[in-house]
């Protein structure tokens, strides 16, 4: 199976409407799963600010084959088709999301060399939206100067919420991520003895094609993104 990501630059008078769909109207032969969203920049903020413009897209495949077709048949995947994509290998996780495999590896430490992704997915419970809100906004405050960040954004549909980042390394993700006193490893600390979500899933995947552009450019840094063939 694979993972994909989709970001694109409508303008709120197409964007909401886009993302008022339930996800689960989005059909297509091999899609096993798709949420949409609002993106919005990580930051140390208490109060979110979602791009009411930006526009995202999570999905998880059967196949290569499956992703095609949606892209070429599909009127989301046609709203979607002036910004950029990301195809995405699984290499592990920790929890579980429908459409991701169960056996996937769930070690920290997995043999991979080059530029990973890391999504983290999250059914946020309403009783615990503010400590979570709190959690996450110490964490992104410093995800943005982590060494080896290339690019992040958050997405959400409430009660869905995700963050997608791009890394140089896994070591640098878990340099991050685990590192004891860092705010996310505390925010994992916090999560795991009271949970945040109804369900929840941290996953690293390898970029392996990729397509288009935001804000004029590749969320990757040139000599990164001539590693990664075009779809």
């Amino acid at each position: 199976m694979l993972a994909s990501v989709h970001i694109a630059d409508l303008g709120p008078r197409r964007s909401l409407p886009l993302v008022a769909k339930r996800p689960s109207r989005i059909t297509a032969p091999g899609l096993r799963h798709a949420e949409l969203g609002l993106a919005a920049p990580l930051s140390a903020s208490l109060r979110p600010k979602p791009d009411l413009g930006r526009v995202a897209l999570v999905a998880f495949w059967d196949d290569d084959g499956a992703l095609d077709r949606f892209l070429a048949d599909s009127p989301v995947a046609a709203a979607l088709a002036g910004g950029w994509s990301v195809r995405l290998e699984p290499l592990r996780a920790w929890g579980g999301w429908p459409g991701l495999p169960d056996d996937l590896p769930k070690s920290r430490t997995i043999e991979h060399d080059g530029p990973v992704a890391v999504l983290t997915m999250g059914w946020v419970k309403p009783t615990r939206l503010v400590p979570f809100i709190r959690a996450s906004a110490k964490a992104e405050g410093q995800v943005v100067d982590a060494p080896g960040l290339m690019w992040a954004t958050g997405l959400a549909r409430p009660p869905f919420v995700s963050t997608c980042s791009l890394w140089e390394s896994s070591d640098a993700t878990r340099a991050y991520a685990f590192a004891a006193g860092h705010a996310h490893n505390d925010a994992i600390a916090i999560g795991r003895a009271k949970p945040f979500h109804k369900r929840e899933a941290f996953i690293r995947i390898r970029p392996y094609a990729m397509t288009g552009h935001l804000d004029g450019g590749n969320p990757l840094p040139e000599s990164i993104a001539a590693e990664i063939a075009p779809t």
